[in-house]
């Protein structure tokens, strides 16, 4: 390892709690779990590979609090200790060698596809639009006692999480999902005390981190992903987020991964740099509050992650995709043997199912990558977007079709 590196230098959270390293393995959707949405072998073994590659803190895919709402096929779901067992052999592969091993956990709201839920749940009744708006049916807005509940449910999970070894938590309130819906003026339309102001619509992320906070004590670490803002007109902006990123600092939050966008508009927006996603806005919010941002989106050069660490623009090099082409990449980078990671742009052969399923295959693409990681095998590198098209239905029939996010 060169320790001269700035990828290789240790951090220590607020929370007390060090990370070995700069590298964050941010949520990717494994879409791995089984029947009953519980955690088996291939997530046990898919972690251990990325725990040795030298992954500071590798952040699960989405784990949902309710089993009566997913997001897509495959959640895991932890809503009480019947998968004890399975969580704490997870835990075990993936804190290998001294890696973080957080649990992402979400609700998903309004964003369950109608093929998974008849009636979903939102802050009000408000549909989601746009061009995958048909694939979701009208939300029934949350009572106030509903809103507490699933409060509660969020801790709950997080205790868990803690009693069988994960070594920290993020809470996901990004990317549209019911965390971000609170927060968004545009799907929050609620007159009591979680909606109208930004202090009243940050409520509900506020009391499950106080909850968390409470039940996993004041040495454990504690997450945030969140929107840089929402890129649609009367949602979440960016003076919204850097109120969210303020108030929760001063909570004692321990990391905040940014991020952007929705099921609505999902477009990544790049900054000048060509490379990274979010950048320009992160530095900002690093100069205003003293909570470590990690970046997520873009990275691919060792030059790139070591300028943007010695600059103060992150804390922590957020990696997603490419590691599931190549897990062992921080260790790469640390011994000298990185040289760059190429993604694939998938296609059919015809562009007119290219946009429609595209961003559908390419989530289904590395799902088959980190299911071969899983079972020892080397990743299929090719274009070839049938391939992973005809998986997804295989696997999950019509569901497949509904759209999906990849964290």
């Amino acid at each position: 390892m060169n320790p001269l590196l700035k990828v290789a230098q240790p951090l220590t959270l607020p929370s007390g709690a060090v990370i070995r390293n700069r590298f964050l393995k941010s949520a990717m959707s494994e879409a791995m779990a089984d029947r009953s949405n519980s955690p088996n072998r291939l997530h046990v073994e898919l972690y251990r590979k990325w725990a040795e590659g030298g992954t500071g803190i590798v952040v699960t895919g989405n784990v949902m609090v309710d089993r009566g709402a997913l997001g897509e096929p495959g959640n895991v779901v932890v809503e009480d200790r019947r998968d004890m067992d399975g969580l704490k052999r997870w835990a075990q592969a993936g804190t290998r060698g001294g890696a973080h091993l957080w649990m992402q956990i979400n609700h998903p709201g309004k964003q369950s596809p109608r093929t998974m839920s008849k009636q979903p749940v939102a802050p009000s009744a408000v549909p989601i639009g746009g061009s995958y708006g048909r694939a979701f049916n009208t939300p029934r807005e949350l009572t106030n006692a509903e809103v507490k509940g699933i409060v509660k449910r969020f801790a709950e999970t997080a205790r868990i999480a803690q009693e069988a070894g994960f070594t920290g938590v993020q809470i996901h309130g990004a990317h549209g999902y019911l965390v971000n819906q609170f927060l968004s003026p545009a799907d929050n339309r609620r007159n009591d005390e979680y909606g109208g102001s930004a202090e009243n619509r940050m409520r509900f992320l506020i009391e499950i981190y106080d909850e968390m906070r409470r039940v996993l004590g004041a040495g454990f670490p504690i997450g945030l992903k969140l929107n840089s803002a929402d890129f649609k007109e009367g949602g979440f902006t960016e003076q919204d987020s850097e109120e969210v990123v303020k108030a929760m600092a001063e909570r004692g939050i321990d990391l905040i991964e940014i991020s952007g966008g929705n099921y609505e508009n999902p477009k990544m927006s790049a900054e000048d740099d060509g490379e990274v996603f979010f950048l320009k806005y992160a530095e900002r919010m690093a100069s205003i509050v003293h909570v470590p941002i990690a970046v997520t989106g873009g990275f691919r050069s060792k030059l790139g992650m070591e300028e943007a660490l010695a600059a103060g623009k992150t804390s922590m090099i957020g990696i997603a995709r490419p590691l599931a082409l190549i897990p062992d990449i921080p260790n790469q980078i640390m011994e000298g043997r990185y040289e760059t990671v190429t993604t694939q742009r998938l296609t059919t052969g015809f562009p007119s199912l290219d946009r429609q399923f595209g961003a559908m295959i390419g989530l289904s693409y590395y799902e088959q990558q980190m299911r071969r990681i899983a079972q020892g095998k080397a990743v299929k590198l090719h274009r070839n977007a049938w391939d992973p098209l005809l998986h997804m239905v295989r696997r999950q029939g019509i569901a497949a079709l509904s759209p999906r996010r990849s964290n």
